[in-house]
């Protein structure tokens, strides 16, 4: 894997790790500020759930639908610059953490069929 960005970067070291240490929470954190620290809060509290169409994050308010680095969120509609590789929502960055350190929780369901999508 290339580690051309940050992000990257990242991704790889807590792949291989397999878990949260303290420098790679450092690095997430750092890169990512706020947004990092309420993706591991995310993480840590099992709010990140697959289903058989799409990988959803409870929220404060909702629950987001995140597709590769895409989110559903009203951050990720207005704030985020497209050209910034590294400018990812929480939602997004706690899908990506999620997925390397096994806290996904998986649904043997479509998610279309437990919310009506518009």
């Amino acid at each position: 894997m290339s580690n051309s960005n940050p992000v990257e970067a990242w991704e790889a070291r807590l792949e291989e790790a397999g878990r949260l240490t303290p420098d790679i929470v450092e690095q997430i954190t750092g890169l990512h500020d706020d947004r990092g620290a309420q993706a591991i809060e995310a993480v840590g509290e099992g709010r990140v759930k697959a289903y058989q169409d799409f990988t959803i994050v409870v929220g404060y308010d909702d629950e987001y639908i995140v597709e590769e680095r895409g989110c559903t969120c009203k951050d990720s509609e207005y704030n985020l610059d497209d050209d910034d590789p590294t400018d990812l929502c929480w939602h997004a960055l706690a899908v990506a953490i999620a997925r390397r350190v096994g806290h996904v929780e998986y649904h043997d369901m479509w998610y279309s069929d437990v919310r009506e999508l518009i």
